[in-house]
């Protein structure tokens, strides 16, 4: 049964003046299963990423053999390296989770001040292990992700987990925080807002600094991540929605009709691939744009070595394409 909602007026940022993005062509890996949310590489270019079921898979880079690692019996979404080799997992059902070698998951952290994590969703690790973490909504699940881009209550926080434990809330308040990347040397910390149509930052080494703008994006950014390019590389899930803009600033008995219809009859991501890339600064270097008969809705990114993957939530496939040049 669907939850209901209280949406909240809010108007959009213009639109960006009509764009040019370069095309580029993907080649698709199947795997078994619905919804590969992220995607981390390994050290031997494999990549793993989290299913719909619960699944970790490893998928070899030239994705002939697939392994699953383990079940976190909820449903994964970001993946990270940890200093010590396990793999950080950040599940919407189940909060921040860990993957060692042997295949062992463990509960890192489940609730905030006594406040379950909702939404558990992306993550940045620095070398010593410190976390920075969003959780998307305090109103709604994964499964109904769709209601709080409706409702646009922007209840989701970015948090920080020192090695120790301590658990601090760096940002409040903010529109379905996802993607979260680190500057190349972990002292400015980016998050994507999904319902704000932005990337923000925050300077780490500022006591007390407020959230600033690194950049619009022309569409709902999904999972982000600082590529071996030193690039901050950034999903975009979905063009913007002409109607979901129109009823944004609307009375809100409107958007609540539109949550009453079927599915097929909401706004829905359109079926396309678009990539972007930025620099620490926010200057746009990569602007991307592809179709391919089995993959869109990309959700995660990661740029390494001369190579891109990308996974997403509506497909069975990954994608992947060589990092695009750039000019000199």
């Amino acid at each position: 049964m669907k939850p209901s909602i209280a949406p909240v007026r809010w108007t959009p940022p213009p639109a960006d003046p009509v764009r040019h993005p370069s095309g580029f062509d993907v080649t698709t890996v199947a795997v078994p299963g619905l919804g590969p949310e992220d995607a981390l590489i390994d050290a031997d270019g494999s990549v793993l990423t989290g299913l719909n079921d619960g699944r970790i898979l490893r998928v070899g880079a030239d994705g002939t053999t697939i392994a699953t690692l383990a079940d976190t019996g909820g449903r994964p979404l970001g993946l990270e390296w940890l200093p010590d080799g396990k793999i950080l997992i950040c599940d919407a059902n189940r909060g921040l989770l860990t993957l060692d070698q042997a295949g062992r998951i463990a509960t890192l952290l489940t609730a905030v001040d006594g406040v379950p994590l909702r939404f558990c969703n992306n993550a940045a690790v620095t070398p010593d292990g410190t976390i920075y973490f969003t959780d998307s909504s305090t109103r709604f699940s994964f499964e109904h992700w769709k209601a709080d881009l409706l409702e646009h209550s922007a209840t989701g926080s970015l948090y920080r987990r020192t090695p120790d434990g301590a658990v601090t809330r760096l940002a409040a308040n903010r529109a379905f925080p996802n993607g979260v990347a680190l500057s190349a040397d972990a002292t400015t910390v980016y998050w994507a807002e999904t319902a704000a149509y932005a990337v923000y930052q925050l300077d780490l080494t500022t006591p007390d600094a407020e959230p600033a703008l690194l950049t619009r994006i022309p569409g709902l950014p999904d999972n982000i991540s600082t590529g071996s390019d030193g690039l901050i590389w950034v999903t975009l899930g979905s063009p913007r929605n002409t109607l979901l803009d129109a009823l944004l600033p609307k009375p809100p008995l409107l958007r609540k009709l539109v949550w009453a219809l079927p599915d097929a009859l909401q706004p829905k991501p359109a079926d396309i691939i678009e990539i972007q890339a930025y620099t620490e600064s926010g200057d746009l270097i990569h602007d991307l744009r592809a179709k391919h008969p089995d993959f869109r809705m990309p959700t995660g990114v990661r740029e390494r070595n001369g190579t891109v993957w990308l996974s997403s939530i509506g497909t069975t496939t990954l994608a992947t394409f060589p990092t695009p040049k750039t000019a000199s």
